[in-house]
Order: structure tokens, then C-alpha cells, then sequence
């Protein structure tokens, strides 16, 4: 085969040279928001981290207190080489299933990002369709600092939507529960029944909707 004729020094060469059009080997870290609520959008993230510029006290984002994420969370801003959040609409949940709703906006979310990673590490064991080299880590979420960086930002992003939503329909809670199936959220949806950004194929919503 030709590859077993070339020289060490060719071999070399062709390496070097792919490094070099893999744009110095960045990694971007991703995961989602919002894939259990039982309303609003599920959120994704990509980030790529700047090892000269590093965040001391990433980790999971469901481990950290609100006040720390919010923290964090404008220091990934900062400091970060460049970071993406998107995001798959209720509609879209409704059509594709949550599954691949979530695929939908963390491909968003890597396709956002200013820089593109050599690969991708993505918290979970499934993995969405890119054009770039990408691995499914389970807990990567707290074991990757890229990716508990994209926890982050996905969580809060999603967290301050809950807030606001809360402002437009203050009889469910969503300040709270952050759209979660709790008691108190099953409970108003029985009173009031469901509002536009209840997703209308998860048990719950659609027993009130039928």
C-alpha cells in the first residue's frame, strides 16, 4: 500500500500539516437544559474553553447553587475563546419528540459557535449530527470543564426564561418549579389547565388538553 512506502519524515509532514488545518485541536464542550420540564424550550450550549484563561470551580450545573451558576456563568462569558446557546422550540418538541429536539439545538448550538472545534465532547450517550469529530461522555457534565462550562450557560439561560415566563403566567409557579412536573405544577395545571408554552405531547399537559 502506498501509506507503507512513504518515509517517516513524509508521514510527519501530513500530520503536521492536518493539525495544522484542524485549527490548533480546539475542543468544544456541550450539553442541554430542559429536556424533563413540562414546558418551554430545551436549551443547549457549546463551549470552547481558552486554557490561558482558566475558571476555577466548573462543574455540573445541578451541583452548584443558583447565585454560584449566576456567577459563572458571566465568567465563562468573559473568558471563554468563544461560546454558543440555542435552543429547540415547544413546537419543535411537539414535532420531533424530545430526543430529537435536544439533538436540534445542541447541532444549533456547536453551528453558532464564532470558532470550529476540531471535536466535540458532548455530555450523555447519545450524540447529535455534525460535520466535526464528536464524542458522547456519560457525566461529562462533571468530569469536562468544557462541558460543565455548557451546562452552565444552558441551565441559566434556561433558568432566566422560567423567569420570565413566570412574569406572564404567575398562576403555575414557573419562578419555582422551573417547569418541572412537581406537585405544585401538576396541581395548577389541573386548575388552570395549560398555557402556550406547555408542551402538549408530555403525559401531563396532554391528560388537560384532552
Amino acid at each position: 500500500m502506498p501509506l507503507k512506502k512513504s518515509s517517516k519524515a513524509k508521514s510527519s509532514t501530513v500530520q503536521q500539516t492536518a493539525f495544522a488545518w484542524d485549527i490548533q485541536g480546539l475542543i468544544a464542550g456541550v450539553d442541554e437544559a430542559g429536556r424533563g420540564p413540562l414546558a418551554g424550550p430545551v436549551v443547549a450550549a457549546a463551549v470552547i474553553l481558552d486554557d490561558m484563561n482558566p475558571i476555577k470551580g466548573l462543574n455540573d450545573s445541578k451541583k452548584l447553587s443558583p447565585l454560584r451558576r449566576e456567577k459563572l456563568y458571566d465568567e465563562i462569558r468573559a473568558k471563554a475563546l468563544c461560546c454558543s446557546v440555542a435552543q429547540a422550540s415547544v413546537e419543535e418538541i411537539d414535532q420531533l419528540n424530545i430526543l430529537q429536539a435536544t439533538m436540534l439545538a445542541m447541532r444549533r448550538a456547536v453551528d453558532g459557535l464564532r470558532l470550529k472545534p476540531h471535536k466535540v465532547l458532548v455530555d450523555g450517550n447519545r450524540l447529535p449530527v455534525l460535520d466535526v469529530l464528536a464524542e458522547a461522555i456519560v457525566r461529562g457534565d462533571a468530569t469536562v470543564p468544557s462541558i460543565s462550562a455548557a451546562s452552565i450557560l444552558a441551565k441559566v439561560t434556561r433558568d432566566r426564561w422560567c423567569q420570565e415566563l413566570d412574569l406572564r403566567y404567575p398562576q403555575y409557579g414557573f419562578a419555582g418549579h422551573k417547569g418541572y412536573g412537581t406537585a405544585e405544577h401538576l396541581a395548577a395545571l389541573q386548575t388552570h389547565g395549560a398555557c402556550p408554552e406547555h408542551r402538549k405531547t408530555f403525559a401531563p399537559v396532554a391528560q388537560v388538553l384532552d
